[in-house]
């Protein structure tokens, strides 16, 4: 049984100082730590810099990039704006997927997939490589497809129509084709939703390791990804049940990025929710961030990102509720905020280590020179106490909302009252 959880709680970070002082803000335009991301930075790059975000996702939706045959070239996303993130010192990383009309067989499939990578009639090999070819060295990570393991075409977010083979061929073409066109080439895997059906993974693996050109190819794939919203006891679960999937079956270690996470707010007077799927205020999403992104880094996750950055008009017919941290005008939701403040001070992670997981959040990230213990409240409730032990005379308490004071240590530890979780809506047994 999934640990039971309330899924957003107040957030505090306590700074043990070490060698060094906290690390000061830095200036806009400069990535703080590699890790930290956020979705379609391209959309407002001011902002982008101003959160310190090192990479971002891009995504070529096949049918709108060549939308009129394979001649065509009609991307959502300009040469200008990718040479711009990659001047801020952004990483890209490019998504692929979607089937235009004029390249989809009668079996829903790329016309042309099982014919050999490099045989001009398989329609999304010449794609895949067109894409590569394209933006070599401006994006060299590129994601195949996204949750795939919803397979019903009346659910949103359904976007694969073939069998799990079907998609251990897509796979293994993209992936011939990548390292082929540019060998510095990174091909993740999609994102899998798990919740749609936790089995998936799991099946997934082991027809991959089933194929016999898939041990001396690499498996198809170089990075595990993941989409995990609203509860950081999720995020820290199912990115370990990645890790474990891989490790039983005897895989290569690949790392596993936290592509997607947020946990949408419904109580925004700019975009009013009526059918909201869990009950979020702003206030809770800005609480969330650091949650998720000390969970995810407790679990192992080699990068994270925030889907996404700023809410687009064509987010209204996807999303009933709004993921952005910025509105469509561009002005911030509180979680820009905290954010900001995320990465500033769970920078320069070395090892992170969730230490206490009940009534209370608590974990640990060693940093050169100091720790970072993140705190917060997993119940609703008057107070509860988290007792940290000492490793100097005193420390840094950091609020999400950065405000800040300098405690000390009594009797070789400190004890710090948190407030109870403010949580709308409890999911879970709780």
């Amino acid at each position: 049984m999934m640990k039971r959880t309330w899924w957003i709680g107040f957030s505090l970070w306590l700074l043990l100082l070490g060698r060094q002082q906290p690390a000061q803000a830095r200036p806009a335009q400069q990535a703080i730590d590699w890790r930290f991301g956020v979705i379609e930075s391209y959309t407002a790059p001011r902002a982008a810099n101003n959160l310190g975000v090192s990479w971002t996702r891009v995504r070529f939706q096949w049918a709108e990039t060549q939308p009129d045959g394979p001649d065509s070239w009609k991307p959502r996303i300009s040469d200008e704006q990718i040479d711009g993130e990659v001047a801020a010192g952004r990483e890209v990383v490019g998504l692929l997927i979607g089937i235009p009309d004029w390249a989809r067989g009668d079996d829903k499939l790329p016309t042309g997939l099982y014919l050999p990578h490099d045989d001009p009639d398989n329609t999304w090999a010449v794609f895949v490589r067109e894409m590569v070819e394209r933006y070599d060295g401006r994006i060299n990570h590129w994601i195949i497809w996204n949750e795939p393991d919803i397979d019903d075409p009346a659910a949103p977010g359904h976007t694969w129509d073939g069998s799990i083979e079907d998609f251990i061929q897509l796979l293994r073409v993209a992936y011939l084709v990548a390292k082929e066109s540019n060998p510095d080439a990174v091909i993740h895997l999609p994102a899998f939703t798990y919740f749609w059906n936790p089995d998936y993974i799991g099946d997934f693996f082991d027809a991959l390791i089933a194929e016999p050109d898939a041990a001396a190819n690499g498996y198809f794939f170089d990075v595990a990804t993941a989409h995990l919203y609203f509860q950081p006891t999720t995020i820290y679960d199912v990115i370990r049940i990645l890790y474990d999937e891989m490790a039983a079956r005897g895989l290569p270690w690949r790392p596993v990025w936290l592509v997607e996470t947020n946990a949408p707010p419904i109580d925004d007077e700019a975009w009013p929710v009526e059918n909201w799927t869990l009950s979020v205020t702003m206030t809770e999403q800005a609480a969330f961030i650091p949650q998720a992104m000390a969970a995810a880094l407790a679990a192992g996750a080699e990068r994270m990102a925030v889907y996404k950055l700023l809410d687009l008009r064509s987010d209204r017919a996807a999303n009933p509720e709004p993921f952005g941290l910025l509105r469509m005008q561009g002005t911030r939701r509180p979680a820009f905020e905290t954010y900001i403040h995320t990465i500033r001070y769970m920078a320069g992670a070395i090892r992170a280590e969730r230490e206490r997981w009940d009534e209370v959040g608590q974990i640990r990230i060693d940093q050169a020179g100091r720790t970072t213990t993140v705190l917060f409240a997993r119940l609703p409730g008057e107070m509860f106490t988290a007792v940290i032990p000492a490793t100097a005379p005193s420390a840094l308490w950091v609020d999400m909302w950065g405000r800040s004071r300098v405690i000390e240590a009594e009797g070789g530890e400190f004890r710090v009252e948190l407030p109870g979780a403010l949580c709308t809506q409890s999911i879970g047994d709780y």
